[in-house]
């Protein structure tokens, strides 16, 4: 297999690029994608447990001061939830761009969303755990935090769960479009746009 490195071998060249930016295409793939995955996860789920918080203001009109305090208190961590995972997300890609190269990584935002991106080139091996990371590891932490805090904090944790699988979608389509590549494959990810170079014809 051939190995990471920081400098492009002799004899390599570029046999695909991906760049969502300049890509509408598959842009608009990607993020109806990823919508109909949010839409899968949190629809059937909230007629078979429906978020509690918001039912009992909807139900007990009188009690509406403490029940809408306690609805912000179960749903105002959401919106720091979602930050922190979004951060963690480009954290752990960063993590393990660095752990494969030991080379600088460079985070970003291009008004879209958030990113980490390096000048190496990761064979295909390297880069599949790079692109599957996030969604693996984080998915795990969100279980257990599920399965640990209760109903009550079921919805918090679950949509951030929700989020992480479906906004995942663009590293499990990299993942699926490299695995059918050569074996000799180096993807360098620059964050922006991922090119793929090859010797093999």
């Amino acid at each position: 297999m051939v190995r990471n490195t920081l400098l492009l071998p002799t004899g390599y060249y570029e046999l695909i690029k991906v760049d969502l930016q300049k890509d509408k295409k598959l842009a608009l793939f990607i993020n109806v994608g990823s919508l109909l995955i949010l839409a899968a996860m949190v629809v059937p789920t909230a007629i078979i447990c429906p978020p509690l918080d918001f039912t009992s203001i909807m139900e007990n009109p009188n009690g509406f001061q403490n029940d809408l305090f306690t609805f912000l208190l179960r749903w105002l961590p959401l919106l720091g939830g979602m930050i922190v995972y979004f951060v963690l997300h480009e954290l752990t890609h960063g993590i393990c761009m660095k752990a494969f190269t030991k080379t600088k990584v460079k985070y970003g935002y291009t008004g879209l969303y958030f990113f980490a991106g390096s000048e190496a080139y990761f064979n295909k091996k390297s880069y599949i755990i790079i692109a599957l990371a996030p969604v693996v590891l984080l998915g795990v932490v969100l279980l257990v935090l599920n399965l640990l805090c209760g109903v009550s904090w079921f919805w918090t944790i679950y949509l951030i769960q929700a989020m992480n699988i479906s906004g995942s979608i663009g590293d499990l389509y990299v993942t699926v479009k490299f695995l059918r590549l050569p074996p000799d494959i180096l993807i360098q990810d620059t964050g922006v746009s991922m090119t793929v170079y090859s010797k093999s014809k």
